[in-house]
């Protein structure tokens, strides 16, 4: 059989029904980063494990998933993206099963390093195969719907988290994950044909070959630095940062096996992780801004269930429901970005979509304390408004000069870059906020006064509430001293939530007009070059 007649016969793609079925199982993944979060007190009291134990549950998660992270690339080319895409949904359906069935902590700790090391895999992969299957003019679509999947994921987590914990058991949480998963796996076997001629054009047997060898050393450095970053950024502020020794060690290893990363890979002639990528301009600026996305995306959306479940009131189940319609938002959206893509010049709808969630954090930064839960969801609307003018182009360009036989390496990294931010951004607002509330309970504690007048009159005034509500007189004065003790913790913890909406728009705002960097258009005939 002639070539000709071998791509005559080869099976043809349906885009979108490959779109549909790999997002389903990333769409599943991204769930599992979040879905945790409200179950830690069932989970930990479940297994006879303290708060602090029972949050690496959600750090192993995320620390296995990071390393796997910028490798998966490589795995991609050595395996295969369609074999790679379902031995990780194999594997994470599995390790999933396993940690709803765990008995101990140390057995759910395991699975859930297992379940993020397979589930590592399964973004950046899907970037690759939606690069794959879709035409050049199509992928803005692509990634419009890859977006929904990545933003709506992290938003209805806690929500979905929190009903299923109540409802049923956290064990729910972990074995939801079978039945889609197997349905993942069987929906790309049947419809996703890969494939490869392209990818291996020009390159040869030995270049192929080169791609089978293992760099060892390489991957133990990348697997260290990248693994100890993401523990220091998940414990620095429940450690105290550098005033520990467990994170300053973990911080000279992350320097030093990240700079010995970077020198080696830089040195190989085909590394695992191809740090040549950042050398084209519009995918190192596109990495630093999906950066950034991810900072806004995952620290606005562990603020603000905070705010209200500490302060309103909320269960886990209401404070969901304040961020799922952002998630609707972003829905309706996306088909508008899609449009303008082809008709406006990428940077200007990313400076847009930066303004956009910049403005929406910055009013959120403006509640009070009888602000109700229709406020707080039109705040969150406004925030997320502006996600899909930044995810779809910044992705779009991302790959716009990036050869098609890199698409696998460049996913990783962008992919990569994405999870940092969104680690870094959580890690920083949460810092920031304990600072800040400290600072703001000291600022008013300076002018609690035995001596002011103010005070004396809020302590007569909590007294006589006291003691209509029975409390006997002798008591009522230092109960009264409590009472507005409690008062000034309360308001110095709202100011410090108005001090972090404050530093994430500042943030956003300050990268509107970074977005302007982005040259050139997307267009067919642009993209063209370099497939």
């Amino acid at each position: 059989m002639t070539g000709g007649a071998k791509a005559a016969a080869a099976p043809v793609n349906n885009p979108w029904l490959v779109m549909v079925s790999v997002s389903l199982a990333t769409f599943m993944e991204v769930l599992d980063t979040t879905i945790t979060n409200v179950s830690l007190p069932h989970i930990g009291g479940s297994l006879a494990a303290s708060q602090d134990q029972s949050t690496w549950v959600m750090t192993s998660y995320l620390v296995s998933n990071a390393i796997i992270l910028p490798l998966s690339g490589w795995l991609a080319d050595v395996i295969g993206r369609k074999k790679y895409f379902m031995l990780s949904m194999a594997g994470f359906t599995l390790a999933s099963f396993f940690c709803g069935s765990a008995t101990s902590l140390w057995m759910i700790i395991v699975f859930r390093l297992l379940q993020g090391m397979a589930g590592g895999g399964l973004q950046p992969t899907q970037s690759a195969i939606l690069l794959d299957v879709f035409s050049v003019e199509d992928r803005p679509k692509a990634f419009a719907l890859a977006a929904v999947t990545m933003i709506v994921a992290p938003v209805i987590g806690p929500t979905l988290g929190g009903f299923i914990t109540d409802n049923a058991s956290w064990r729910w949480i972990f074995f939801i994950n079978v039945p889609v998963g197997m349905l993942a796996i069987f929906l790309v076997n049947r419809l996703y044909h890969e494939h490869t001629a392209h990818e291996h054009a020009g390159h040869g047997h030995a270049s192929a070959q080169k791609k089978r060898n293992v760099d060892y050393f390489g991957f133990l450095l990348i697997a260290l630095g990248i693994g100890a970053t993401q523990i220091i950024l998940d414990k620095g502020t429940q450690d105290d940062w550098f005033g520990s020794n467990f994170i300053l060690g973990l911080t000279v290893l992350a320097v030093a096996a990240l700079a010995g990363a970077v020198w080696w890979m830089l040195r190989q002639e085909n590394p695992m992780v191809q740090l040549r990528l950042f050398g084209i301009p519009s995918f190192r600026l596109s990495c630093i801004l999906i950066f950034f996305m991810g900072f806004v995306l995952y620290s606005s959306s562990i603020l603000l269930p905070l705010l209200v479940q500490t302060y309103f009131g909320y269960d886990a189940t209401w404070a969901g429901l304040v961020l799922s319609p952002g998630a609707l938002a972003v829905i309706l959206m996306t088909p508008l970005t899609t449009r303008l893509i082809h008709a406006v010049k990428p940077r200007y709808i990313i400076m847009t979509g930066f303004l956009l969630c910049g403005s929406g954090v910055f009013y959120t930064a403006h509640f009070s304390p009888v602000t109700d839960i229709w406020t707080f969801v039109t705040m969150r609307i406004l925030t997320v408004s502006g996600l899909p003018f930044l995810f779809i182009p910044i992705s779009t360009m991302a790959y716009s000069q990036v050869s098609r036989h890199m698409n696998n390496k460049a996913s990783a990294l962008y992919s990569l870059c994405r999870n940092l931010g969104g680690s870094f951004g959580i890690s920083l607002v949460i810092t920031y906020f304990s600072r800040h509330t400290q600072m703001w309970q000291t600022y008013l504690g300076a002018h609690l006064t035995a001596t002011s007048l103010a005070t004396q009159q809020a302590l007569a005034h909590d007294e006589s509430l006291l003691k209509a509500a029975g409390v006997s007189p002798s008591a009522a004065p230092a109960a009264a001293k409590a009472l507005l003790y409690q008062h000034l913790q309360r308001q110095a913890g709202l100011m410090g939530y108005v001090d972090s909406f404050r530093l994430t728009a500042t943030v956003m705002l300050l990268l509107a007009p970074v977005a302007l960097l982005m040259r050139g258009s997307f267009s067919k005939k642009a993209a063209a070059v370099v497939e």
